[in-house]
């Protein structure tokens, strides 16, 4: 298994439970096939640009576990998430 960081941009609009519905949603389906080891909510930040009409937008970082094979099924539905602004997936290096 690999170590990978994956940081998602959320809607700002989305209320308190959405947002937690979403972490709650990926961190499951990350634990099917790995293993979470921290979720952090950084909150509420200005982009660089404007990404589908929103000047703000709210990070969550995931740390995990897992088989290369969970990365494209994750960054799928990262991209139907329609709360979902802006993803990245990087692969750690082992020290």
């Amino acid at each position: 298994m690999n170590k990978y960081e994956s940081v998602i941009i959320v809607d700002p609009t989305v209320s308190d439970e959405e947002l937690k519905a979403l972490e709650k949603r990926f961190t499951d389906m990350i634990n099917k096939h790995g293993k979470v080891e921290k979720v952090d909510e950084l909150g509420k930040k200005k982009l660089a640009y404007e990404v589908k009409k929103n000047s703000e937008g709210i990070y969550v970082v995931f740390n995990f576990e897992a088989e290369p094979t969970l990365i494209e099924e994750l960054e799928r539905n990262y991209r139907i998430t329609d709360e979902v602004l802006k993803f990245m997936v990087i692969r750690l290096d082992e020290k």
